[in-house]
């Protein structure tokens, strides 16, 4: 009878999700306008199925916020010597802690919801491969942990299987000036 109790509850366990709302206490607070704004670079490694880390990237972004929509232009460049650019757009969805988000290589509008520490972004993101592209489903989770400093997890999925993940540090410099598009 233990033994089935045990196997129930570590069941149970494992079903289990963590939320967003499960940072709501979590200090500092993370506000998007004031992180994403301004200089910002993110060191990252791109891991694959297995958890193998096949590439690593250094990202610049130059991010600003104007009549409340953020844009976030981020210049990659991956240690094979590949360039990428991703144009991001976060607009606050009114109610103070959910943003939609949209970019050049993602199919449709991302959503995102931050709370206390924490923001969770997901979408679809589509990669070219040399023989196509695909799509996939990217759960994006970003943890402020001090002011100018974000940790970034990231699960990538295809029909709901895990195909890679993103680890990537984000530091802020406030005291370097960016030119905003007008």
């Amino acid at each position: 009878m233990r033994g089935l109790l045990l196997t129930t509850c570590v069941f149970l366990v494992s079903c289990s999700s963590v939320e967003v709302d499960d940072y709501a206490e979590r200090q500092p607070v993370f506000l998007p306008e004031r992180f994403f704004a301004g200089s910002l670079k993110a060191y990252g490694v791109v891991k694959n199925y297995q958890g193998y880390a096949s590439r690593s990237f250094v990202a610049d972004i130059d991010a600003c916020w104007k009549d409340g929509v953020g844009t976030l232009d981020e210049s990659f460049l991956f240690d094979d010597g590949e360039p990428q650019t991703r144009v991001w757009s976060l607009s606050q969805n009114g109610d103070g802690s959910t943003y939609s988000a949209t970019a050049g290589d993602v199919r449709g509008v991302g959503t995102a919801a931050v709370s206390g520490n924490a923001m969770f972004l997901d979408y679809v993101l589509t990669i070219e491969l040399e023989d196509g592209s695909i799509d996939v489903s990217v759960d994006d989770r970003m943890y402020l942990v001090d002011d100018n400093v974000l940790i970034n997890e990231s699960v990538m999925r295809k029909f709901g299987v895990p195909v890679g993940e993103i680890l990537l540090t984000i530091i802020r410099y406030p005291d370097v000036e960016v030119s905003c598009p007008e």
